[in-house]
């Protein structure tokens, strides 16, 4: 009997940090993978990760609309709430063996809670890390309702086991997103139309030559800042007035603002050298990174695959502050000026050596063996 794993993605940046295992997992002949988009992951505005997904050969197995517009705390709870309710029925149609939820978004806990009431094994990927924000009590809630704990890092792993998890359940497999930073390294280059082949807006420039990527989200325990914190960044990139590839953010409390304050900048032309995206695929996503001077916003990304990549990176504000983060990484406030400042330092030093604190690029594999091998048991038999 094929053990029925059933993975949960919820957006652009969940289906990065489980896409090697989703590999790993369909090539198994013990294993009947089980896909269940939701929220943001079906929606165009924030890429429609769906066509990417259907295009890398995954079947979707429920789709799940869940995201009220809004972008604000309210429409946030009531995603969640509609999530939840919505989860459930897909795990009661699909009878999954486990169930799989990813980070920290607040759209996983939603997965994390129909899947507990359900008695069915969750299993978490990369709890156990601290950021500073409400991501931490959602990945900690998360952790708590979890069956098995699947982490990035060793200091992940003592932080799970100090919240009384027991040590069998937790396992140290690196991050799967440096999976496709390590593979993508092999072939780096950018296609000659690149800019015809992914879209967006905005200007068009050599991308063989210099230029920066910016990536930042609202912070949802600040959210009434976000508009004056994109504006911030905004004034840093137009004073360095180097060529630049932003993305667009997250759909967080606050994102709309961010959204508003890039709207602005751009259609009063102060941005003349930056072009748009909402999303690219992983691969093509991690060859940006690769070839370019650094990044600069406040994105995982950039703590994360970035110091496996050895990108220079100028994280921003709050949002990351507890990560653990490699050398590649300069941590500065909301402020043009110290932006500017750093995003310099970065130039002048270049990239820098490799730092597998996330991982060796085999996350996958390893994921994908845990679940298919591992005795399924719910949290009280492990203390029983």
């Amino acid at each position: 009997m094929k053990r029925k794993v059933c993975v949960v993605v919820t957006a652009r940046p969940s289906y990065a940090r489980i896409r090697s295992a989703l590999y790993a997992l369909k090539e198994r002949d013990d294993i009947e993978l089980q896909i269940v988009l939701t929220a943001s992951a079906l929606l165009e505005r924030y890429g429609r990760i769906e066509n990417v997904i259907e295009a890398d050969g995954f079947d979707i197995s429920w789709r799940i609309q869940s995201i009220i517009e809004g972008e604000s705390l309210l429409s946030s709870a009531k995603s969640t709430a509609i999530g939840l309710a919505e989860t459930a029925t897909a795990f009661y149609n699909l009878k999954p063996d486990v169930v799989v939820s990813i980070a920290d978004r607040f759209e996983t806990i939603a997965t994390a809670i129909a899947a507990a009431y359900m008695n069915i094994p969750l299993a978490h990927i990369q709890g156990g890390e601290v950021t500073g924000s409400i991501d931490d009590r959602v990945r900690h809630a998360v952790t708590k309702l979890s069956d098995l704990h699947l982490v990035a890092s060793k200091g992940a792993a003592k932080r799970v086991i100090s919240m009384d998890e027991h040590p069998d359940s937790v396992f140290v497999t690196g991050c799967p997103s440096v999976d496709i930073a390590k593979s993508s390294m092999q072939s780096p280059d950018l296609p000659n139309d690149f800019f015809h082949r992914f879209g967006g807006v905005g200007s068009s420039f050599d991308v063989k030559k210099d230029y920066l990527v910016v990536m930042q989200h609202p912070v949802t325990t600040e959210y009434e800042d976000a508009y004056m914190q994109a504006e911030e960044t905004l004034k840093a990139v137009a004073e360095l007035d180097m060529p630049a590839l932003w993305f667009w953010p997250n759909v967080d409390a606050g994102s709309d603002a961010t959204s508003k304050a890039i709207r602005v900048y751009r259609e009063n032309d102060k941005l003349p050298k930056v072009h748009f995206f909402r999303n690219v695929p992983p691969e093509d996503f991690i060859r940006i990174l690769v070839n370019s001077d650094g990044i600069i916003g406040n994105s995982s990304v950039a703590i994360r695959e970035c110091s496996f990549l050895g990108v220079p990176a100028v994280n921003i504000g709050s949002r990351q502050t507890a990560r653990e983060r490699g050398p590649n990484v300069i941590d500065v406030a909301h402020d043009a000026s110290a932006i500017v400042k750093a995003v310099r330092t970065h130039l002048n030093h270049g990239k820098y050596p490799n730092d597998p604190l996330y991982g060796d690029g085999t996350a996958g594999v390893q994921i994908a063996d845990i679940l298919a091998t591992t005795k399924l048991m719910l949290k009280h038999e492990h203390h029983a």
